[in-house]
């Protein structure tokens, strides 16, 4: 990628570093004569700094960076999937997997990328859509997982999944979680499911709390459909897409979920150990 011509920044809602951290960029992108333009959520803009919607930002930016945590990261994905625009995640949260740099390290990291010392992360996402009656009913893209689960008061819920053609099980759980890569370290890892190194072309499927205890997480190939069938009667149930898109579903309801032809591109340090990531944020030991 050549050096950007236009920064966008994207903000985390009601983050009060975040115009500070803005005026520190645009002092920066000044000085390297990038135009940059800023999230309207963003009040008190520096002199020279443009403010703007995140569409219009996504639009026309060659590099965003976005300032927040991996939620900010993931609303983000949905603006520019299939653009290929880069985008650099400045942790202003907590966990923080997506957004890989700190806070003192955004000047810094924005420096690599001018010089071009810097590697671009391709994250597979996935389509899912739903049918009714074979209507369908809801479709979206999602960068982390797709969610099928029970209302707080619904009782265990019914789901039949097929892998292609192949019938796989039926499921009586709490609900079950489709994960990429990406998404293997959210959801997924907290119901027990498989931490899938970030590249690996495999999709995990993963039972929430599942009555029978022999239904275990499942590994799988990129390249499949998976269908699920809704079964459950008289009970409210889900689809969530990252966390941040819901649906209602009925009972007769089927999910289709792929991988989809569009990705997300995160800017990474050039040597960045995915190992020592997981070793900082899951706090392994090694003993």
């Amino acid at each position: 990628m050549e050096p950007p011509v236009r920064i966008g920044i994207i903000t985390k809602p009601g983050e009060p570093r975040a115009a500070e951290l803005a005026a520190q960029i645009a002092q920066w992108a000044a000085d390297h004569e990038i135009n940059l333009f800023v999230n309207d959520r963003v009040k008190d803009l520096p002199p020279g700094t443009f403010s703007a919607s995140a569409r219009e930002i996504a639009d026309n930016c060659d590099l965003l960076v976005a300032l927040g945590g991996d939620g900010t990261m993931i609303s983000t994905a949905r603006l520019v999937a299939g653009r290929g625009t880069a985008v650099l995640g400045i942790n202003l949260g907590t966990l923080g997997y997506l957004t890989e740099f700190a806070l003192e390290e955004a000047i810094p990291a924005l420096e690599c990328v001018v010089r071009g010392e810097y590697q671009t992360i391709q994250r597979t996402m996935l389509d899912w859509r739903v049918l009714r009656d074979g209507d369908q009913v809801g479709a979206g893209t999602a960068l982390n997982d797709v969610v099928v689960n029970k209302s707080a008061l619904a009782r265990i819920i019914d789901i039949d999944c097929w892998v292609g053609s192949d019938y796989v099980t039926g499921y009586r759980a709490d609900g079950l979680i489709v994960a990429t890569p990406t998404g293997s370290t959210a959801y997924n890892l907290a119901a027990g499911g498989p931490i899938i190194a970030p590249g690996a072309e495999a999709i995990a499927i993963c039972p929430i709390c599942p009555h029978t205890l022999t239904n275990r997480p499942l590994v799988l190939p990129f390249d499949v459909e998976i269908r699920l069938q809704m079964n459950t009667r008289e009970q409210e149930v889900m689809l969530t897409a990252d966390g941040q898109i819901g649906l209602p579903l009925m009972a007769g309801d089927r999910v289709e979920i792929r991988k989809s032809a569009k990705t997300f591109n995160t800017v990474s340090a050039r040597g960045r150990d995915y190992f020592e990531i997981l070793r900082s944020k899951l706090r392994w030991s090694g003993r």
